[in-house]
């Protein structure tokens, strides 16, 4: 199964094509070299397949307007928020026409009373949340790169927030969506809870760019908690943080955040980002609530921790100190990336349920310790889902080569263990041979109707998600 070798086969444009987009969007539309090899190529393993065009959006009308010049001339058009995606979601397989949204990046109404916000979606996650400083309320969803909320909702995106909070698919309350041939839809309103047809937000939440291009996206939000208060706890074996894991969500105390770093990766990331952790699997915790609650919760999970091994909590109460710790996690990406200079990296993340979490971490930790390259796991183990940082040499084929057999291997078994393929990454490119595995060939038939009846020239990020024999 070679999920890395795909060949971008691109359209050809129809006359006119191009010179109509340049008529209406003059220099936003671009075919320079550098702006089309830019947003042809994301965080994944794959080269560049730069689209034929790139345009600047900056309003919904204009959005329409692409889609409807795509859909009747039969050209791909790709949705791009900030170019984070890790599987290839952005790549244009068939060319045609990437429609860069950073410009619509205008918060449009936050209605602090109803715990709402409604935003572009170009808008980042940080974006907002600095809009939110003075409200007292905050949007938790935090994959960690600065994404935009309509990449977000597209990506399904969750993050180190999500054993608390939840994922996009809990916190995305309404979408302004524009179908394949130009039509702009609301797909829900604000009200907290609806009864009324089928539950659009849900179908575009997660499909990639596939079925339409997300234009507005209504949010959640949450107070800001009153008091805060992050955790290092340090663990003798990967085993006996894992299962610290299990016990604590297990006894049902609300942690906002639980992190694992494998040793590979708390020694990566001591040295990018100048820390002195100690070098053994660690647990990071973060509890939210009133000084009591936090208190509590953090007294309970520490006794917990004790029983598995775990070593007493380092704390980091300031703002300043939390924020170095959890900047210092979400830059594990790159600190990894320096373990090996020069390297490629092939990221893959699989969940599953968390009963099943040591288990699946440690099958997979072995394989890795026997690869002929550095590896790093890091996860958001509080909801069962963990990430494996390959590091490749780019020119030696039998190294990608072995990545490919030891993700496939790592999916089966999250599979066979009524897990998934992603919890967080998506499909796009990547993920695609797994689909049929994990849910049959009847529920990829239901999904390739759902794709054939709202995009039915196949123009809207064609090549994802679908294997190829069912798109």
């Amino acid at each position: 199964m070679d999920t890395l070798h795909i060949v971008q086969q691109a359209r050809p444009l129809p006359d006119g094509f191009l010179e109509a987009l340049r008529e209406r969007f003059g220099e936003r539309c671009s075919t320079a070299q550098a702006v089309r090899e830019h947003h042809g190529r994301d965080e994944s393993p794959y080269p560049a397949m730069p689209p034929d065009a790139v345009v600047f959006a900056r309003d919904v009308d204009e959005v329409a307007w692409v889609a409807r010049h795509c859909h009747d001339h039969g050209v791909a058009l790709i949705p791009y928020g900030a170019g984070s995606s890790l599987e290839g979601h952005l790549l244009a397989v068939q060319g045609g026409v990437c429609l860069d949204l950073s410009g619509m990046n205008r918060i449009v109404a936050v209605h602090a009373e109803d715990f709402t916000a409604t935003v572009q979606a170009g808008v980042t996650r940080k974006q907002l949340n600095e809009s939110l400083r003075e409200t007292g309320l905050f949007f938790p969803i935090d994959p960690g790169a600065d994404a935009s909320l309509g990449g977000m909702a597209a990506t399904r995106a969750s993050g180190t927030n999500a054993v608390r909070y939840g994922t996009m698919r809990e916190n995305v309350m309404s979408l302004k969506v524009v179908t394949a041939d130009g039509r702009v839809i609301e797909t829900a309103s604000r009200a907290r809870k609806s009864s009324a047809g089928y539950d659009l937000t849900r179908l575009f939440v997660g499909s990639e760019g596939t079925l339409g291009v997300i234009v507005e996206v209504t949010v959640r939000l949450y107070p800001q908690p009153e008091a805060v208060s992050a955790a290092i706890c340090n663990f003798p074996d990967l085993g006996a943080a894992v299962d610290s894991v299990i016990e604590v969500i297990q006894t049902g105390v609300p942690v906002a955040r639980i992190e694992f770093m494998d040793a590979h990766a708390v020694r990566a990331t001591n040295r990018y980002s100048h820390l002195s952790l100690r070098e053994s699997p660690l647990l990071l915790f973060e509890f939210h609530g009133s000084p009591a609650s936090v208190r509590e919760q953090a007294e309970s999970v520490q006794a917990i921790a004790r029983e598995h091994g775990g070593q007493d909590f380092e704390w980091a109460d300031r703002p300043e100190d939390r924020s170095r710790l959890w900047t210092a996690r979400h830059n594990a990406y790159f600190a990894g990336l320096q373990l090996r200079p020069g390297c490629r990296s092939s990221t893959t993340d699989v969940c599953v349920p968390i009963s099943r979490l040591a288990e699946c971490v440690g099958e997979t930790a072995r394989e890795l310790d026997r690869a002929s390259f550095p590896y790093t796991i890091v996860g958001h183990v509080g909801d069962g889902n963990f990430h494996v940082l390959m590091l490749l040499d780019p020119d030696n084929p039998d190294e990608w080569a072995e990545s490919e057999q030891l993700n496939q291997r790592l999916v089966a078994r999250a599979i066979a263990m009524q897990g998934t393929c992603t919890g967080e990454h998506g499909v796009g490119l990547h993920k695609q041979a797994f689909m049929r595995a994990e849910h049959g060939q009847d529920a990829l038939d239901v999904m390739a109707a759902l794709k054939a009846a709202l995009d039915p020239r196949n123009v809207l990020n064609p090549g994802k998600i679908l294997p190829p024999a069912t798109a």
